[in-house]
């Protein structure tokens, strides 16, 4: 992953680990250069999403879109981000939880409203997608020509809200948002323009994270406050659960569209956020190094050096040499230019394996016995390449543990893990783990402890990758996963098909 080089997860080539949601950046700021303000905060958010990129601006009476497939320094241009004029401006950076990976579904999502135009970022997952494309078909039907559909090819919840959000040529934007938002169900931190309005929102269990940050002639709103240092702001508060924010001449207003749960997620604080961002208050890095403290007193281990997965295991090795007194030592050179590639590896290539991005110090392991920690393990292959590795390097021994209990369940609030049956854990006890992987031993840090280490109450967080309980209800299977809006178009274009069969002469 481009930006700040966290790729445990995807040491293999053809390897996929956890994926992050997405990106969200907006700012309102008159007489600074948004577009390249917006720039530089996807920039600092690359890591939440590097399928595609594309920033919105707005100059008070004109919305424009410019979005592409790629990484973010590879979609802008200085020219492009130039010929971007305005005071208000939003960006996306994606990775895909519904919806295929193409230029259609692509955001900032563009519509035309009765009183003039609306873009959208969205970084998290709807649950109850399906019923909303339901309602939105019924719209377009009873509406007819007075809903027009402009060509649209997304197959996206985040098009879904769009859509619903500019069918109310009655109200204002805000009047719209107020009324649409509490309709919807899962994860949803939202940044929006009308031409003239920069707004942001946030799910009622602000299960996904969001923040608010001040320039000295305007605003920032971002899914990391890391993303706001980036680009100057300072940090004012969080968006709360159930908030929404409107910022535009008049200053900033805040309503509540729901009232508060929290439940944020558990899994940011282990690997999706950066470790120089804070959430709910809390350092993600000294979270980190709390949790490795805890680890190495839960599950100790007679070795000679602790050793970490880099980079996203580096501040939990920290912490568990801090709390064994264990020698914390790099035994492992990843290559500092290695992001995600659209290159495809040939077989001779893949079989170099994991060493295209990382290589072990042997002067460093040989003869050692190694605490090896990890953030998390998934489907097991990229830690029994690095056990392997270890081995063949010379380690005596090679001791793995995890900064994270085992990931059992699937996340539909916005980040794509592999399905329930390629999750390892899932099938395999520890033991069974551990001989499959090739390590000495294995162990998982516990959710208690875990949690422990975020200070921050259980009830308050979403835990369900780890424990299976979801904090917004689920629908039946059949409406869940990345694809359901294109199986609704398969299943609509066969029924069109049908029709048009019985009404042939």
């Amino acid at each position: 992953m481009a930006g700040d080089g966290r790729l445990n997860h995807e040491l293999l080539p053809g390897e996929k680990g956890p994926q992050d949601a997405c990106g969200v950046f907006g700012v309102w700021a008159p007489g600074e250069e948004v577009a390249k303000l917006t720039f530089f905060g996807l920039y600092a958010l690359q890591h939440r999403g590097q399928e595609s990129a594309g920033i919105a601006v707005s100059d008070g009476h004109n919305i424009t879109v410019y979005k592409d497939m790629g990484l973010v320094s590879q979609v802008f241009t200085e020219s492009s981000l130039e010929s971007l004029h305005g005071h208000i401006a939003i960006g996306h950076t994606r990775y895909s939880t519904t919806g295929s990976s193409c230029w259609d579904n692509a955001q900032p999502t563009f519509r035309a409203t009765a009183t003039g135009h609306l873009a959208l970022s969205h970084n998290g997952n709807l649950t109850n997608t399906h019923e909303l494309a339901s309602r939105l078909k019924e719209i377009r039907t009873n509406a007819g020509e007075l809903f027009p559909d402009l060509g649209n090819n997304a197959t996206t919840d985040t098009d879904i809200l769009t859509a619903l959000l500019a069918a109310h040529p009655d109200k204002t934007m805000e009047g719209a948002a107020t009324d649409e938002l509490p309709k919807v169900r899962g994860a949803f931190s939202l940044v929006f323009m009308d031409d003239q309005t920069l707004y942001a929102a946030r799910d009622p269990q602000g299960i996904r994270p969001l923040v608010l940050g001040r320039l000295e002639r305007g605003w920032v709103v971002a899914s990391e406050s890391a993303a706001l240092d980036i680009v100057g702001a300072t940090f004012v508060r969080e968006v709360e659960p159930g908030e929404l924010i409107a910022i535009d001449e008049h200053g900033l207003r805040s309503s509540r569209f729901a009232e508060a749960d929290p439940k944020g997620c558990l899994f940011e604080y282990v690997y999706l956020a950066r470790p120089d961002t804070a959430i709910a208050g809390q350092p993600v890095h000294a979270v980190r190094v709390e949790v490795g403290r805890r680890l190495a007193k839960e599950f100790p281990v007679d070795a000679d050096l602790v050793i970490p997965v880099p980079e996203s295991g580096t501040p939990a090795a920290v912490g568990f040499a801090q709390g064994s007194g264990i020698p914390f030592a790099q035994g492992l050179v990843k290559n500092a230019y290695v992001g995600r590639t659209f290159i495809q590896p040939s077989q001779t290539i893949r079989q170099l394996g994991i060493r295209l991005k990382l290589n072990p110090l042997r002067e460093v392991i040989e003869g050692k016995r190694l605490v090896v920690v990890d953030d998390s393990i998934v489907r097991g292959n990229t830690q029994r390449a690095i056990v392997k590795m270890l081995r063949e390097a010379g380690a005596a021994e090679v001791h793995v543990r995890i900064s994270s209990p085992p990931v059992q369940w699937p996340c539909f609030y916005g980040i794509d893990f592999a399905t329930r049956a390629e999750l390892i854990a899932n099938g395999l006890t520890i033991d069974e783990i551990c001989r499959s992987i090739g390590a000495d031993s294995l162990a998982f840090i516990s959710l208690d402890e875990l949690v422990a280490a975020t200070n921050i109450q259980k009830d308050r967080l979403c835990r369900a990758c780890f424990d299976g309980v979801y904090p917004v209800e689920l629908p039946e299977e059949s409406v869940l996963g990345k694809h359901v809006l294109e199986g609704l178009e398969r299943v609509d274009s066969q029924m069109t098909a049908m029709d048009e069969v019985i009404r042939r002469p």
